[in-house]
């Protein structure tokens, strides 16, 4: 019986962030209305059932109002996240002639962990409300559906810090901006509409629609990829809104605590002050240096001055694990789209929209490397390892070290998984490790000029699963599943 009190507990929140995701079904149906699209019945239906089960979940559990443990904490997220999808797949599910369920709960799912893998081809004929469906999604997963509802649900009261801590990126995540966890949602929110808005002018300023600006601001600071033309941002061929959107993708990828503050203080040395911003800066825009110096002396392009521009944007967007291309860089020299693929692994910052294992824990580990060399030449030498001015405890350094392994077990086990299914090598490994740090296109069948469509039910199966564990960083997701989690 009290097992059953904790979970009615946990399906009374789920009940209202439910609800609350239907209501932005609201924003596709008025588009789909005001431009008399056919889409417009699918966003009907799909509101409709989607508002109607959380109705019905809140009425069944609308009497169990006690606190969120931790454990409750971990099962809301996770629930969240693999059933807001289902509700996001149905206008695709509906609309599309001849999506399974399974296309379509992949791109759901897709949209709202960032990832910016599609199923989907031809994009330019889709309705505009099915588009703006789709990279809405981005925007809304970027700074995280749970933060969104430890905003604007009071009701979650002292449980509200037990899902920022389930869901929010990072190894460290009791730091507190303000004094309370609702407060803090509300100003990453602030900041995050904030810089969205100024990435929406940025880019009609630059030569976009104001249609296409709204929606790519969208997959931009989401860092998820989606666009509305096949031919992603090769479509526009301009150096313009390519330069705009790698601004905006490096900012995104920054954390977005390091902007809050620096916009409520009015001081650019906040970012200074961050001791991830400076190794992201070094190592992204080492990356496009040298990649295109490489691409230049391999003969990719003929001047150094275009083999900058194509280098500059794509190391960017995939190393921000956001997944847009103006070129099909997979018929690049073989090492820069691997080198890129191994950029989206880390390069990230925690706190940011980006996936993969942030740069906060790759500097960590990092370290500790370093450390154990030390320690093999002088065993009694006390070498704390710092981040910025402070020491980094025992319990985060053991957290990011079995995050490390884990994460390395997961890449290799779905990696065979894939091979095993019958995908080439290539194929498989870029479409795990894209799947896995929310990046989205990979190499091989899975490249930027081709989609997921490729793969069989059980690959996109595997695919979906990969891009839950990365957006909810593994443990949030394996805690649910380990059979600790369900006893007394």
């Amino acid at each position: 019986m009290r097992r059953l009190n904790h979970l009615l507990s946990v399906f009374r929140i789920l009940s209202l962030i439910v609800g609350i995701f239907g209501t932005t079904m609201l924003a596709p149906i008025a588009i789909s209305w005001w431009r008399h699209e056919a889409a417009e019945t699918v966003f009907d239906e799909a509101f409709v059932l989607t508002v109607t089960t959380g109705a019905v979940l809140w009425w069944l559990a609308r009497h169990h109002t006690r606190e969120l443990s931790t454990r409750d904490g971990f099962l809301l997220v996770v629930l969240t996240w693999t059933l807001l999808p289902a509700a996001a797949a149905l206008p695709l599910w509906l609309y599309l002639p001849g999506m399974s369920f399974t296309d379509a709960y992949f791109e759901a799912v897709s949209g709202l962990t960032t990832t910016g893998a599609t199923v989907i081809s031809g994009l330019d004929a889709l309705p505009y409300s099915i588009n703006f469906w789709r990279m809405l999604l981005v925007w809304l997963g970027g700074m995280g559906l749970i933060v969104l509802a430890v905003a604007i649900l009071p009701l979650l009261g002292v449980g509200g810090r037990q899902l920022f801590k389930a869901e929010a990126p990072g190894p460290m995540k009791d730091s507190k901006l303000t004094p309370r966890m609702a407060q803090t949602a509300k100003g990453l929110w602030a900041v995050y509409g904030l810089i969205s808005i100024a990435c929406v002018l940025s880019l009609h300023w630059a030569g976009m629609t104001w249609e296409d600006s709204v929606v790519h601001m969208f997959t931009t600071m989401g860092l998820g990829g989606f666009s509305t033309h096949d031919q992603s941002f090769a479509y526009w061929d301009s150096v313009r809104i390519e330069s705009v959107t790698i601004f905006f993708m490096a900012l995104a990828g920054l954390n977005f605590a390091t902007h809050f503050v620096a916009l409520r203080e009015r001081r650019l040395s906040a970012y200074v002050e961050d001791p991830e911003f400076r190794w992201y800066l070094y190592v992204l825009f080492g990356s496009v240096g040298a990649l295109a110096v490489y691409l230049y002396a391999n003969g990719a392009y003929p001047t150094l001055a275009e083999a900058l521009r194509f280098a500059a944007f794509n190391t960017v967007s995939i190393a921000t694990t956001t997944g847009f291309a103006n070129t099909d860089y997979s018929l690049w020299p073989m090492f820069a789209p691997f080198w890129m693929l191994f950029l989206c692994s880390f390069v990230t910052c925690a706190g940011s929209t980006g996936g993969g294992i942030k740069m906060m824990r790759a500097m960590i580990l990092y370290k500790q490397v370093f450390r154990e060399l030390l320690r093999s030449l002088h065993p009694s030498a006390v070498s704390p390892i710092k981040f910025g001015s402070e020491a980094v405890s025992s319990q985060i350094l053991f957290a990011v070290l079995a995050f490390g392994f884990i994460y390395m077990v997961v890449l290799v086990t779905l990696t065979l998984l894939m091979v095993l299914s019958g995908l080439d090598p290539v194929t498989a490994f870029s479409a795990v490790v894209a799947c896995v740090n929310n990046t989205g296109p990979g190499l091989g069948q899975v490249g930027p000029a081709t989609t997921y469509a490729v793969l069989n039910d059980f690959q996109t199966w595997v695919c979906t699963f990969a891009m839950l564990l990365g957006r909810l960083e593994i443990f949030t997701l394996l805690v649910v599943l380990s059979p600790y989690f369900w006893r007394k």
